[in-house]
């Protein structure tokens, strides 16, 4: 179990709230709209944290709460909100995600839901609206994510006993960017199956200009593929945080699924391509083979670099299993492992003792290792102690193009090697030998200085 210190405060939080998690999956659905219900600072924050990181425009509102609110109730705000974003903006889905401010009241957000759509059926037309109700006092992003999907498939998910065996329901995990999503779909495509993927930020999030101005998420999964999920063949779950979408789904349609904690790694995505070719009835094409042929040969090239490295990581729970493991397969250690959360049962699983904290215990542990894996509020414990840092999860907001950065399949796992050996390589410094121990230096002027010998006499 991992080990979990009674702190005071956090000096340098490593975790992000769950609405945050949250609106980041409905941000992966066509169309939607994600409303914080909240106050303004609450939305603020998590905007800020999405635009750096993304360097996009990003649809965001927030039911705006105040004080008097607060105490009486934030029904009627919450109301406002939602039929002033189905008039101005006209998404297809409302995503409300509740905040610590209004979860610490204690009020009925489903019934209040319930009872608004109800009345005013007239405003919303075909607008869905989907709860997920994730306080910030608990959890993190993983967990928000999570609930996102789960509260998309609880509403509009519809029970169903048809079955298409070439539909490929996939349940993509919070730290899947643009780059994995995109990797995945076409790797499924090679199979000859259809994927649907829930969320999907590669149509979303992907960084591209549309021709007019578009105030809801453009791209993402159409809601009529989440109101279809259970005509799949089969389902695919990525991550230990996707297993309660996965069992609402299965509960609500009867899809079984698989759980796959990673896609990351020689051994994870072989697990991943098996399944494929058994669920497709294909073999494996030559062009997955020549990707995974090129992944050995990466590793190979990448152990000498790997090899008895200490490493410190410190991220959400599925994301640092993720890293560990990637980091013991190629011959690494991982030294130091802080998780955000510790509700995840995979913590148990990771390779590597877990504390749960935030990046002043990465900092005050990490001394004396070879690099540091988190997201970019690690700089300054990177700078201070003078270990490189690797960039992963979210946010990423010094670097550009971390939506397209690939770290899953083959593919994937060849270019994550490739990164973190040329961060390795870059801060290594080789001491150079002086020139008086080094007698393969300067040998003429070594055998011209030397005493001539004796001659020989006979």
């Amino acid at each position: 179990m991992p080990m979990n210190e009674a702190r005071s405060l956090s000096t340098n939080p490593l975790k992000s709230s769950q609405p945050l998690g949250a609106a980041y999956a409905f941000l992966g659905i066509e169309g939607a709209m994600p409303l914080l219900h909240g106050s303004q600072g609450c939305t603020a924050f998590a905007l800020v944290l999405f635009v750096r990181h993304f360097k996009e425009t990003i649809p965001i509102q927030t039911t705006a709460m105040n004080e008097v609110s607060t105490v009486l109730g934030g029904a009627d705000h919450l109301e406002e909100a939602i039929v002033n974003i189905r008039t101005r903006a006209n998404p297809k889905l409302i995503g409300v995600c509740t905040t610590a401010l209004v979860e610490t009241r204690g009020e009925d957000f489903s019934a209040d839901l319930t009872s608004i759509i109800n009345r005013r059926a007239d405003a919303l037309g075909d607008c869905r609206v989907v709860l997920a109700e994730t306080p910030d006092f608990k959890g993190s992003i993983e967990e928000g994510w999570s609930a996102a999907v789960t509260g998309m498939i609880d509403t509009l998910t519809r029970p169903t006993t048809r079955r298409d065996p070439e539909r490929l329901v996939i349940l993509a995990p919070s730290h899947f960017t643009v780059g994995d999503i995109e990797t995945l779909r076409q790797t499924v495509e090679v199979f000859g199956l259809t994927p649907v993927i829930l969320p999907d930020i590669s149509g979303s999030l992907d960084g591209t200009v549309p021709d007019r101005w578009i105030p809801s998420a453009y791209g993402g999964t159409p809601i009529a593929d989440i109101e279809s999920l259970g005509t799949a063949g089969h389902c695919v779950a990525i991550g230990e945080h996707m297993r309660h979408p996965a069992e609402a789904l299965r509960c609500k349609t009867g899809l079984a699924y698989a759980l796959l904690p990673t896609l990351t790694g020689l051994a994870a995505t072989d697990r991943f391509i098996s399944l494929l070719a058994r669920l497709s009835g294909r073999p494996v094409p030559a062009s997955i083979r020549r990707r995974r042929s090129q992944l050995q040969d990466a590793m190979l090239d990448g152990h000498f670099h790997f090899g008895g490295r200490k490493i410190a990581v410190a991220a959400e729970p599925d994301l640092l299993y993720q890293m560990a493991s990637f980091f013991a397969e190629m011959g690494a250690e991982t030294a130091v492992a802080i998780a955000s959360t510790p509700d995840n049962p995979i913590l148990e699983a990771v390779p590597a003792e877990v504390m749960v904290g935030d990046l002043g215990d990465l900092e005050e542990r990490a001394g004396g290792v070879d690099l540091l894996v988190s997201h970019a509020h690690g700089r300054q414990a990177s700078e201070r102690l003078g270990i490189p840092l690797f960039r992963v999860g979210f946010p990423i907001f010094d670097r550009l193009g971390a939506q397209h950065r690939r770290s899953a399949l083959y593919e994937g796992t060849r270019d994550l090697i490739f990164e973190v050996a040329n961060t390795l390589i870059a801060t290594d410094h080789h001491p150079s030998t002086p020139e008086s121990l080094n007698p393969l230096r300067n040998r003429e002027t070594l055998h011209d200085s030397r005493p001539s010998p004796e001659p020989r006499r006979h």
